[in-house]
């Protein structure tokens, strides 16, 4: 399945770009979907930043559902490469369920809009592999891989939509102080 996400946002290229990679866990708290996220790593080299960091979902998820799915169903790596000559993210998503399953990948771009704001384009794959998934018979996979494809990749538009929201709401707050 394909990945694509645009959005602008109102604000300098360079200052979304710096806010997304840098402010991480204060764009969280905008992004109805997570509860929580922990920035494993980070490494500098010049222009290159790459972070790892494991995020939990679930937050619109009622506690009663929460309950019965998994910590692991509700929790995922995200490994990102920034360049900030290029205004670039390469990302790879890893989850804790499904690991074999599922592969997502792709690059996130930040450039100047018609209206001097930001362009925030995502593209990327999601792949369910579900002949990978126990328990699934195989005649019945492919249909099961879409199913879960569609279901996931749904979730991720949206969070690309809040996080392109969640810019503007920590932009504009800084923007007042």
């Amino acid at each position: 399945m394909d990945l694509r996400s645009d959005a602008v946002i109102a604000f300098p290229k360079h200052d979304v770009f710096a806010t997304y990679r840098d402010e991480t866990i204060a764009l969280s708290r905008f992004l109805p979907d997570v509860r929580s996220v922990e920035i494993r790593s980070r490494k500098e080299d010049g222009a290159i930043v790459e972070v790892v960091s494991d995020w939990r979902g679930g937050g619109d998820i009622p506690a009663v559902a929460r309950a019965v799915l998994s910590e692991a169903m509700l929790s995922w790596t995200d490994n990102t490469r920034w360049n900030a000559d290029t205004l670039c993210c390469d990302f790879r998503t890893e989850t804790r369920a499904l690991t074999d399953a599922f592969r997502c990948s792709g690059q996130t771009t930040f450039a100047e809009d018609a209206s001097g704001g930001t362009r925030m384009s995502v593209r990327g794959t999601l792949t369910i592999d579900a002949t990978k998934i126990r328990g699934v018979p195989g005649f019945l996979a492919g249909r099961v891989g879409r199913a879960i494809e569609d279901a996931i990749g749904g979730s991720i538009q949206r969070n690309l939509v809040a996080t392109a929201k969640a810019l503007t709401t920590l932009l504009e707050q800084r923007r007042r102080t």
